[in-house]
């Protein structure tokens, strides 16, 4: 094993750093004079949302699946990414397309990014007041469909217009964002990993269950809180500004743990960010190389659901 795993992530090292360039070739334009603005207005800041994006959602579904003890759990069982969709909502179908388009755009994501943080922090209180961490599970299930039959009734009465622009957001995408979203999903991501690799032996501990954790002296409702708090930040960023993208932190998880050979928290988190970023530069590449780009969330689908099925059929 420990001459495995340096190899292992230096091969995903090398396997990302590919596909960044990958995604950087992908695209319409060249590198001329038009091309080069292009480049660094549209293709690099796309580049670095999506290596972004996809390693924090992969670290906030590691914890998630370690503190659920559910290898189908992921930031969106949450109903974070709902409270995200709830505000864009709002933002789109109650406002209207009647701001300029700069600003809209802007409303758009600030309204997501508040409906997520809302959502997380309702998360995180009702969490410090709950032992069992079924009982929380199911209330972030209950907690995304109160938000998702919010939003299907803002769409019931919403114009054409409103819709077509709550649509485009929640089909998920990487180059809405741009350095600003950089910023804030780095910011986000460096918090929640922080928060990770500070919680990764109690985390270690909660793979054997809530009554273990108790009897070894580590408190469950702590590990959770402090994983709670920085997966729901993390899915908040990310949703906010690409939409509400799906899958990455299910299988990436599932994937570290098999190619790290084990389930240490210390070891599988580098691997975890790693494995979640080149799926989502794979799916920003195949959502790129036909000649209109297609949504973000569909072609992470396509990655992703195979192999959740090939993890169902193996367990």
């Amino acid at each position: 094993m420990r001459n495995r795993y340096p190899a292992v992530v230096a091969i995903l090292i090398v396997v990302v750093a590919f596909l960044a360039v990958m995604d950087l070739l992908c695209g319409g334009a060249g590198f001329g004079a038009p091309g080069q603005v292009i480049f660094t207005k549209l293709r690099l800041p796309r580049m670095l949302i999506s290596l972004l994006a996809g390693a924090s959602l992969a670290l906030a579904g590691l914890q998630m699946q370690t503190i659920f003890r559910n290898p189908l759990a992921d930031p969106h069982i949450m109903g974070v990414s709902a409270g995200a969709g709830a505000g864009a909502a709002v933002a789109t179908l109650l406002i209207g397309t009647s701001l300029p388009g700069l600003f809209s755009g802007l409303t758009v994501v600030s309204a997501a990014f508040i409906g997520a943080l809302l959502t997380s922090a309702l998360v995180v209180i009702v969490a410090s007041r709950m032992r069992n961490a079924t009982t929380l599970l199911i209330f972030g299930v209950m907690l995304g469909f109160v938000f998702c039959a919010l939003t299907a009734i803002l769409e019931y009465s919403a114009n054409a217009e409103s819709l077509k622009v709550f649509y485009s957001w929640s089909a998920g995408s990487f180059i809405s964002g741009g350095y600003q979203g950089i910023a804030i999903i780095s910011c986000a991501l460096l918090a929640g990993l922080v928060l990770a690799l500070f919680n990764n032996r109690h985390l270690d501990v909660a793979l054997f269950g809530e009554e273990y954790s108790s009897m070894a002296g580590v408190s469950p409702s702590r590990t959770r809180n402090i994983s709670m708090i920085g997966s729901c930040l993390m899915a908040g960023a990310v949703t906010a500004f690409c939409g509400p993208l799906g899958f990455v932190g299910i299988v990436a998880p599932h994937i570290a743990r098999a190619v790290a050979g084990t389930s240490v928290h210390i070891k599988t988190i580098p691997v975890t960010l790693l494995t979640g970023a080149g799926l989502s530069l794979s799916a920003d590449i195949l959502s790129q190389v036909f000649g209109r780009p297609l949504p973000v969330g569909s072609t992470m689908a396509i990655i992703g659901i195979p192999i959740i099925i090939y993890i169902l059929l193996k367990r």
